[in-house]
């Protein structure tokens, strides 16, 4: 039997119906088998149906330019965290390098 862990590495091929017939059978045997993952499974399923059956819709140039700002300011904060820690990393290392050799 699958994992979960294996199931939802599958799931998108598996709703796409791109799985080989062998798959097929082991991801729906999975599902029948594990409520969590028949929720996870059901609940996709759903919600691409409810996608598909929305009419596309154009935002306002304001309202794009807005939210693109936005996005932009959280990846430069993400980065400037992860720059940050690295640094600090870098730095931390290098602190036990030197006390390593003063020791030796």
């Amino acid at each position: 039997m699958l994992t979960c862990k294996e199931f939802l590495s599958e799931l998108s091929d598996f709703l796409d119906e791109k799985t080989d017939r062998e798959i097929r059978t082991k991801l729906e045997s999975h599902i029948s088998e594990c409520p969590n993952c028949f929720v996870i499974c059901d609940t996709t399923k759903k919600t691409i149906s409810v996608y598909k059956g929305m009419k596309s819709c154009t935002i306002p140039d304001e309202v794009h330019q807005r939210l693109m700002a936005a996005v932009e300011r959280k990846i430069a904060s993400k980065n400037e965290i992860a720059s940050k820690n690295e640094l600090a990393s870098k730095n931390e290392l290098a602190s036990k390098n030197e006390q390593a050799s003063r020791k030796g």
